[in-house]
């Protein structure tokens, strides 16, 4: 063996026992969800059958709400980033929130359809599966997606009011976007990501989305951390943005004509807030509300302001 092979075989070599040393120090297998329950799932947690999957909802307030509020939250995200949200309104409405399909502890879709269409049908037999014939939809970021074409697709009516909270809709070209998205995209690296996640990866995305990372906590970070092992997640995750890219049905936006609020953070580098704009621009008679010192997350970030502005949307202020 000459003196370059030698040197290519120690390369290769060293770059192999790197990644045998991450893999172990970073082996982070799927947990099935019996695991994970105790801690994220408490009451008034449920779980419902519905679509083939069993999914992880909170049924909360006034019951006899006739026009009750539904939540939905974002990528990699869970029913709990609504948590300061649900403790403001609850008191006086009814507010269902539901780990979408591919996340939190409901887990994969198990025809692995992950087409925003396919969420769309998902919410539509969730309102159907409750017995709501009205309600008020309010999404964040890919949440805010699927409220929007929920609202388009269903019958008039069916929708009353609609809050966008840093909603994805348009053609997006962000100025900073968390590294376990990145890492999502690229299917080597997503396929290492199947048996490894680093804690402080997950720190890190947190952090990103956060206009100030100091209102993080451990706890928090904790949460996003265990639920993104629940089983099947960040395969879902993977097939998630291949499936259902940015943009997709923008043109659609300007047939929305239900009441709607669109809330942004003025330091969201994900989905900048000249998103915001084309949403308000797009929706006729549409209110929109940027809180300069939050980022993509702000109804988790800050909800007591947030929810604040919402409170007075509902009553017609």
């Amino acid at each position: 063996m000459n003196r370059l092979a030698r040197i290519c075989v120690a390369i290769i070599g060293t770059m192999l026992l790197l990644i045998a040393g991450f893999v172990a120090f970073n082996w982070a297998p799927d947990r099935p969800v019996a695991e994970l329950e105790a801690r994220w799932a408490p009451p008034p947690s449920r779980f419902i059958d519905l679509a083939g999957m069993l999914v992880h909802l909170r049924d909360e307030g006034i019951l006899d709400d006739p026009v009750p509020i539904v939540l939905l939250h974002g990528t990699s995200a869970s029913l709990h980033t609504w948590d300061g949200w649900v403790a403001a309104l609850a008191t006086e409405r009814r507010v269902i929130r539901f780990d979408l399909p591919g996340f939190g502890l409901t887990g994969p879709m198990p025809d692995g359809d992950y087409r925003i269409e396919r969420y769309v049908e998902f919410v539509a037999a969730m309102l159907d599966a409750l017995g709501i014939e009205r309600c008020v939809l309010a999404g964040n970021s890919f949440g805010g997606t699927v409220a929007w074409q929920t609202t388009v697709a269903l019958p008039p009516g069916r929708v009353q009011q609609l809050v966008l909270v840093d909603a994805a809709g348009y053609p997006l070209v962000s100025e900073s976007v968390p590294i376990a998205f990145r890492i999502a995209r690229v299917p080597m690296l997503s396929s290492l990501m199947a048996v490894t996640l680093p804690r402080r990866l997950v720190e890190s995305s947190v952090r990103n989305v956060y206009g100030d990372p100091d209102r993080i906590t451990p706890e928090l970070v904790d949460r996003y951390y265990e639920i993104s092992l629940r089983a099947g997640n960040r395969a879902a995750l993977v097939e998630r943005f291949a499936q259902a890219p940015h943009g997709q049905h923008a043109d659609r936006i300007g047939e929305i004509q239900v009441p709607t609020l669109i809330l942004w953070g003025g330091r969201d580098r994900l989905i900048p807030p000249e998103h915001g704009e084309l949403f308000h621009r797009d929706i006729a008679g549409s209110r929109l509300v940027v809180f300069p010192e939050l980022g993509h997350v702000p109804h988790e970030e800050d909800p007591v302001a947030t929810v604040a502005v919402v409170r007075a949307f509902l009553m017609g202020d």
